[in-house]
């Protein structure tokens, strides 16, 4: 991969920098051929503070010729927003993951030059900024509130920002990230996947026996596979792709890691864009309606609209939270008391939530798509008495039975909707939710971490299933450049 450092003026890196190639902003934006062919990385040292400025169209030109600038557009223009906290959020309570040293202030500034601290006082900070907003010199201030740290502001930096010490020490963390072992390694040996998985998931999209069969798969595949954690972001360069096997959210290290294996150039499922879009009912239902996909009756409900439930609905309905899962955040609604109640509930969590009309089936329909065709298909049979597929009681929890079938016995319509529906969201792999009344199907929802467990997704392909998604990354990273050993 070539490595670029872009800068507004050469004096503003006065320094060799083993492994990359120092170009002025204009020479990087006049001509396309000034640059190496295939992938590249273009690490952005311009101001970024103004919009459709040099510095931006440094990072946007990047993006448009397929290099990958660190930091990207989004990343630029989310910061000109002035509130950094849901850009560095990593969880539902992220305040309390940033560890820093500030003994008696109640607000700090970090500086973070490739993820390292220049008063080396807060290098864990300085690596957390680097690995979420992959940008090269960011300064970020942080308040201290209740005894967690929250970032309150967040700006990009460039060399010329800096001061002469700082900018030796800006080149000397530079070089070491370059150099750094993991990044010399990558490339060499057999394709190196990394399945992200969290052992402590309630419902998790894999069991371990399905981990146990990708990893044994891959390795008959000439691939090497390894479960990795959530404390191993900083592994991710070691790696070819990236396998999330975990249950996602945008406000999660899971989109985090997505993010920023996409940066280091790594084949990912699922994609930030597929988490994004699948993740949040409110977009899927506008995203599928616009495309019309065929849904259930739904309606966006906001605070001004909710005597149009009812009326439009009828009842019993079903209320969604936008966020919601595994049967969490879903409640049918079968009085006009329960539906305040509820309402009041989800409220105080989202500003909108979805209800839909309620279709009564035995079983929901679910096809596992990847690369843009059927992979499996199942009926999720309704857990024996309740109207959903999962069943939770207090303390425990009642699952419905999952049969497999093959694609040629399930009707032509499932398949060819939940292909339809998928494709609007991307090519990863995706796990469509479907109802089937009489000839006609509903899509209900699209999974971007559908689940594949031993036992269940792959009672018809057995080993076969497991080498269809590794053969997927294989053939992704061939297509990246990586020679793969037959």
């Amino acid at each position: 991969m070539n490595i670029y450092f872009v800068v507004n003026q050469p004096r503003d890196w006065p320094f060799e920098t083993p492994g990359a190639t120092v170009i002025t902003a204009r020479e990087y934006i006049a001509d396309s051929n000034d640059v190496g062919p295939g992938l590249a990385r273009v690490f952005n040292f311009c101001r970024t503070n103004r919009y459709q400025g040099r510095g931006y169209y440094v990072s946007l030109v990047a993006e448009a010729r397929g290099h990958r600038p660190w930091p990207d557009v989004k990343t630029i223009e989310d910061l000109q927003t002035g509130d950094p906290k849901p850009l560095l959020a990593e969880g539902d309570d992220a305040t309390s993951l940033w560890t820093i040293t500030s003994p008696t202030e109640r607000t700090t500034v970090i500086n973070a030059h490739f993820g390292r601290d220049p008063a080396r006082k807060n290098d864990a900070a300085a690596r957390q900024l680097f690995g979420l907003l992959h940008a090269p010199f960011i300064r970020a201030t942080f308040e201290c509130r209740k005894g967690f740290w929250t970032p309150k502001e967040v700006r990009l930096l460039y060399p010329g920002n800096l001061d002469a010490a700082e900018r030796a020490f800006a080149a000397e963390a530079a070089a070491d990230y370059l150099a750094a072992p993991s990044r010399r390694q990558r490339g060499k040996g057999p394709p190196a996947l990394a399945i992200l998985y969290n052992a402590d998931e309630p419902d998790p999209p894999s069991s371990p026996a399905a981990l146990k069969a990708f990893c044994k798969t891959a390795k008959a595949m000439g691939m090497r596979a390894e479960v990795i954690g959530r404390d191993a972001i900083e592994r991710l360069p070691e790696f070819d792709a990236l396998f999330i096997r975990d249950t996602t959210h945008v406000n999660h290290y899971t989109y985090q890691f997505a993010r920023r294996a996409a940066n280091e150039g790594l084949v990912v499922i699922d994609d930030p864009d597929s988490i994004v879009r699948a993740t949040n009912k409110v977009f899927l239902y506008e995203l599928l309606s616009r495309h019309r996909i065929p849904l259930p009756r739904s309606l966006i409900v906001h605070r001004g609209n909710v005597a149009q439930i009812v009326a439009t609905l009828n009842l019993p309905c079903i209320v969604k939270l936008p966020d919601s899962a595994f049967s969490r955040g879903v409640a049918k609604i079968v009085s006009r008391e329960q539906l305040d109640d509820v309402l009041k509930a989800f409220f105080e969590r989202s500003e909108l939530v979805v209800a839909q009309e309620w279709l009564p089936t035995d079983f929901d329909w679910r096809v596992g798509v990847l690369d843009g065709r059927a992979l499996y298909v199942c009926k999720y049979l309704m857990a024996p008495g309740h109207w959903q597929v999962i069943k939770r009681e207090p303390g425990k929890k009642v699952e419905g039975a999952t049969i497999p079938l093959t694609i040629g016995e399930t009707p032509e319509i499932v398949v060819k909707t939940a292909v339809q529906a998928a494709s609007v969201i991307g090519v990863g792999l995706y796990g469509v939710d479907l109802k089937q009344v009489g000839d006609r199907c509903y899509v209900i929802e699209v999974n971007d971490n559908p689940n594949i467990d031993a036992g269940n997704e792959d009672g018809v392909l057995k080993e076969a299933l497991y080498r269809e998604v590794l053969g997927v990354f294989l053939r992704r990273i061939r297509e990246r450049g990586k020679p793969v050993e037959a």
